[in-house]
């Protein structure tokens, strides 16, 4: 994901950079993925799942630190102290025989089904953005569904 979006800010000659925080043992690792930009449109911070399905659940795939807190508080907060616009990506692996499939959800649409719904499906994924697939990496076009992009 760090080099589709660096790819991503090369192809479109776009100021932005995308990194990876080191996890450790005894620290906190908000979100995995960064970005760094002047244009507050790529100042982002993004979350990454990868599984096997085609749903994912706040219960299953998200944890609580150890004052149960859900990570999506976690995130949710961690985006309103710091201005980021905060987006989920998601690869689901269909097993053999299915293509993998990866897709953007921004964070305030995560947001509000967190509490009102067990988890997303993928077709409820593929409403935002998808990620093109060739060889074994990613490419993104836009951080927007296509029907946003020109407006």
């Amino acid at each position: 994901m760090v080099h589709c979006l660096n790819n991503f800010f090369e192809d479109k000659h776009l100021k932005g950079f995308a990194y990876r925080l080191k996890q450790s043992k005894f620290s906190s690792q908000y979100v995995d993925i960064l970005v760094d930009s002047l244009d507050p449109r790529y100042y982002l911070a993004v979350e990454c799942k990868s599984l096997k399905g085609k749903k994912i659940y706040f219960t299953q795939h998200f944890h609580e630190d150890k004052n149960h807190v859900h990570q999506v508080d976690q995130i949710s907060e961690f985006l309103s102290k710091t201005g980021r616009r905060g987006y989920l990506a998601v690869e689901f692996r269909g097993g053999p025989g299915h293509p993998k499939e990866a897709y953007l959800m921004p964070w305030n649409e995560i947001q509000k089904r967190f509490g009102n719904v067990p988890g997303i499906s993928i077709d409820e994924f593929r409403e935002w953005v998808a990620l093109s697939r060739s060889s074994e990496t990613y490419t993104l076009d836009s951080l927007y569904p296509k029907e946003l992009d020109n407006k």
